[in-house]
């Protein structure tokens, strides 16, 4: 993904203010600075959640800042796959059901779903929890269901905000450890906002953040 001088206002105040970067193939970026710098906002841009006020936003070069509404859920559903900080499973389902979430939406056939839904939690040592709800799952637990729908459709890029921000030292120990296996392995691409400075200081390349500016660069 290549992001292109973006600005966006909330009202009369200006929070991204000409933001460009570049995402690279199998890359774990991580975006830090302290609160209000624009971090979150700018994720949501990049995920086509928020319309950026100016700029473009390029996607295996092509751009889609003009895609109208129905256009942009199809190129989220099919390219882009979202972690956030509390996991946002639907909690009737199961964890093979909220797995599969993503491809019932794309029209892909029940049983193909979930096949790949289980090969997913299969990967992510998930098996014996695949007919669990999330009241019946742990907290790590959850977030891996979680991290399997984002990776339900094959995305291009993995988006995550403060990911391991809601688990305690342990998980976020391992769920760190599954985002760098997910890149070895399956080639996966990430983009992870966060305030932890171990993953930040484990992954390709920081990107700081503050009033609404990248003011540093590690691979510059």
């Amino acid at each position: 993904m290549e992001v292109k001088n973006i600005t966006k206002f909330f009202g009369s105040l200006q929070v991204l203010k000409g933001i460009s970067l570049q995402v690279k193939q199998g890359e774990i970026l991580t975006i830090m600075g302290p609160s209000g710098a624009g971090k979150t906002t700018l994720l949501q841009v990049m995920g086509t959640l928020s319309r950026p006020d100016s700029g473009a936003i390029l996607f295996q070069g092509e751009s889609v800042t003009g895609l109208d509404d129905r256009a942009l859920a199809i190129f989220r559903n099919r390219q882009l796959g979202f972690v956030f900080q509390f996991h946002h499973l639907l909690p009737e389902f199961t964890a093979l059901e909220n797995v599969c979430m993503p491809a019932f939406i794309a029209g892909v056939s029940k049983s193909e779903a979930e096949e790949r839904g289980k090969e997913l939690l299969d990967f992510l040592n998930l098996t014996e929890r695949i007919h669990h709800k999330p009241g019946e799952l742990s907290g790590g637990e959850r977030q891996r269901v979680a991290v399997a729908r984002a990776l339900m459709n094959q995305p291009g890029l993995i988006l995550a905000d403060e990911p391991s921000g809601n688990l305690d030292s342990e998980n976020q120990r391992e769920l760190h450890k599954l985002f760098f296996r997910l890149r070895d392995e399956l080639g996966q691409t990430f983009v992870i906002v966060t305030h932890d400075a171990n993953l930040a200081q484990l992954s390709d390349r920081v990107l700081t953040l503050r009033d609404g500016l990248i003011i540093h660069d590690s691979a510059s």
